[in-house]
């Protein structure tokens, strides 16, 4: 008997809705207003929310969020983006990464509510995120933002019960502005009237910014350094805020920056108030806590096993902006676990994306004493506005960073392992993390 047509599968829908718009990123809230409007208002049966925007750390927040939540015994709704291997990544109705199944049932779904009606990808997928979120029977939802803020697909939510900033810098100056202060308001405009803000670490002048419309909203702030603050020390994490002091362990997440992440995760759970964060919840939680492509260590796959089979200590870090690179500098600097500490020399793997800023990303890398080894670049698979191998080797000679293109991830890697080992760390692009993991055959959770 000949076999039956395929029951079509979520890469297949998602691939049509791309189609539905010219542009991938056109920053707008009516579409997407119009669509959830047809779809019966999904986004106004999420339960409590916890919207988080910001440049650096969202995504880490966001994870620390959803680890201390369920160490607390509630299911969450999470929405990231982007994701690293399969687009299901990005929706986890209470606590559980989608189905293809339901993926597609739903993205079906929203295609019939919109018609042929002009809409982003990012938008649609945004709406069967919500759409599935409702129907969930979660404790509360965590919304990361796209891009921005203020014209973000996330931000329909009319009410959140705490808004989220984490540290604001330069980056999609493009869609948000030239200057910092710019993109810090693009950033405040998921801020909401009377509702909490939590602000992480901030420059100064987005720190204005966002704290002059917190008092156009009368939303009260509740700022890293001032109503709370977190340090690490060889026993764990040091968290104080104006109801005293919790003594914590270190979060399960390499990088001096993650104390201020999981710090400001902390805050938005006390803002929101719910007796089922405990001090207990919250300690679990932190050690539970996993976001992938973050200071990973790769434990040697197909893709880098030559290396760890010769002792290398491989890292995978999404990093792509120049606060990022400072924070991959200072973890770098400090050493992380032994095999950061005292593991020889260090070379880099890196691609990148445009329009990054390759030399302000490595700029901070090229300052590490002793300096990396070598730098190995690459295009980034699959990304036809990936910076040319040559490009990148050519910002790095700049930084006074050694550097060889490379025909090919896997080339680059064949290189690298001809050398003394050491530590290696992939960097520069969510994109080549995932590229990475999905040939390294790890699963993203």
């Amino acid at each position: 008997m000949p076999a039956g047509p395929r029951p079509p599968n979520s890469d297949a829908v998602l691939a049509r809705l791309a189609g539905l718009h010219p542009r991938k990123i056109d920053l707008s809230l009516g579409r997407i207003r119009r669509l959830l409007n047809a779809l019966g208002h999904p986004e106004r049966q999420l339960g409590p929310v916890i919207h988080v925007a910001g440049t650096n750390g969202k995504g880490s927040v966001v994870a620390t969020l959803r680890a201390m939540a369920e160490a607390a015994n509630l299911k969450p709704n999470v929405y990231t983006s982007p994701h690293l291997v399969r687009f299901t990544e990005r929706i986890r109705p209470a606590g559980k990464q989608i189905g293809d199944a339901a993926l597609t049932r739903l993205l079906e779904e929203c295609e019939a509510a919109n018609g042929t009606a002009p809409i982003t990808f990012f938008e649609i997928t945004t709406a069967a995120a919500f759409l599935a979120f409702s129907r969930a029977g979660a404790d509360l939802t965590l919304l990361e933002t796209g891009l921005g803020g203020r014209l973000d697909a996330t931000n329909v939510i009319a009410r959140p019960t705490v808004s989220v900033i984490t540290p604001v810098s330069l980056d999609h100056q493009q869609f948000l502005g030239t200057r910092l202060a710019q993109i810090a308001g693009e950033k405040a405009g998921i801020l909401k009237r009377r509702v909490p803000a939590v602000i992480g670490p901030q420059h100064a002048i987005a720190a204005r910014v966002i704290a002059d419309r917190a008092a156009e909203l009368d939303a009260p702030l509740i700022r890293w350094g001032r109503e709370f603050s977190a340090r690490m020390d060889k026993v764990g994490l040091r968290y104080r805020d104006e109801d005293g002091r919790l003594d914590l362990p270190p979060p399960n997440l390499a990088g001096d920056h993650q104390a201020a992440n999981a710090a400001t995760a902390i805050a938005a759970l006390k803002a929101w108030g719910s007796r089922r964060i405990t001090p207990e919840a919250l300690a679990k939680g932190l050690t539970r806590v996993q976001w992938p492509a973050r200071l990973q260590r790769l434990p040697g796959g197909p893709l880098t096993r030559r290396l760890t089979e010769r002792g290398f200590a491989v890292w995978l870090d999404g990093g792509h902006n120049p606060s990022a690179g400072r924070a991959l500098a200072r973890a770098l600097a400090g050493g992380l676990e032994d095999a950061f500490s005292d593991a020889g020399p260090l070379y880099l793997l890196v691609g990148m994306v445009a329009p990054k800023d390759p030399a302000g990303f490595l700029e901070p890398m090229s300052r590490l004493r002793p300096p990396p080894m070598g730098l190995w670049a690459i295009s980034v698979p699959g990304e036809h506005a990936s910076f040319l191998p040559e490009a990148l080797a050519a910002n790095a000679r700049r930084e006074g960073i050694p550097a060889h293109p490379a025909a090919s991830l896997e080339a680059a890697l064949g290189e690298i392992a001809q050398q003394p080992p050491g530590r290696v760390l992939i960097t520069g692009s969510l994109y080549l993390a995932g590229a990475v993991l999905k040939e390294d055959r790890v699963e993203v959770l």
